[in-house]
């Protein structure tokens, strides 16, 4: 069991370390694809409802049933999962806005070389920049739980959706980092910050497993799933997709839905054989 939680803290963390690649890349690339960054997070997206609906909610379900029956296990389930909807719902309501980086129709990434103050209110940007990373930090603390229990009981699965995490969370990085840079004219604050927003994710983990580690049951299992369910389909309809459609033109964001659910699809064909 301890390896088990070991390795489960290990891909949390991996996840959340995404978010400061994506400040490097913001910071120090000099081209971004705007048609790569919308094909990844539609990816990401496809996998994330993939599995949510195919794999999680059949496991919550099967949990919840064995302990109290078709009827009421089924309702707990329901209701744990619109639970999760609700949340995040509301956990989006009142966070600040998480605006993507803006890439130009050359797939050029931001010029960090000229001056910052020629285009920038450093105040008010600096202000801008530390309410991203405050909603960045905290989107990721239910991410961070889901990765992590979701690897805990199934590896192959937990993986999986560490991989699309830490897809959507390289965006996350570079709206992150740039306009901190701009307002601080400090690379190594902007990666701090970033770095730092992406560790919510194996906290939020810790914190998940050290409350609800000592009452584990098969109930508290279903009910957990469920509600990650609702939190990664919720993700992924309000920011992966929006996204990736924002930085995509035509259908690029959908194709990388369709690939992320048959790599999905396949990989779970793959490891039942």
């Amino acid at each position: 069991m301890e390896s088990a939680v070991v390795f489960a803290g290990l891909v949390t963390l991996g996840a959340g370390l995404a978010t400061a690649v994506g400040a490097a890349i913001g910071l120090f690339a000099h081209h971004t694809s705007r048609a790569f960054l919308a094909l990844a997070l539609g990816f990401s997206a496809g996998v994330m409802i993939y599995v949510s609906f195919i794999e999680i909610i059949p496991k919550a379900t099967s949990y919840l049933v064995a302990d109290w029956g078709d009827a009421l296990g089924n309702t707990i389930m329901a209701g744990t999962f619109l639970a999760g909807l609700a949340v995040m719902a509301l956990l989006y309501r009142f966070l600040p806005d998480l605006e993507h980086p803006q890439l130009d129709d050359r797939h050029e990434a931001l010029s960090l070389d000229e001056d910052p103050s020629s285009y920038y209110a450093n105040s008010s940007l600096l202000k801008a920049g530390i309410g991203v990373a405050l909603a960045v930090t905290l989107h990721n603390f239910p991410e961070g739980m889901a990765t992590f229990f979701l690897t805990l009981d199934d590896p192959q699965v937990g993986l999986s959706v560490a991989l699309a995490i830490a897809i959507h969370n390289l965006p996350e990085g570079i709206a992150v980092a740039v306009p901190i840079y701009y307002a601080t004219k400090s690379r190594g604050k902007a990666f701090a910050f970033g770095a730092l927003s992406g560790l919510a994710e194996p906290i939020g983990a810790f914190i998940g497993f050290a409350i609800l580690q000592p009452f584990i049951t098969d109930t508290v299992l279903g009910i957990v799933f469920a509600a990650v369910a609702g939190v990664m389909v919720y993700i992924s309809v309000d920011s992966l997709l929006p996204a990736a459609r924002q930085y995509g033109k035509g259908q690029l964001a959908i194709y990388g839905l369709i690939a992320g659910m048959a790599v999905m699809a396949g990989s779970l064909v793959l490891f039942s054989l």
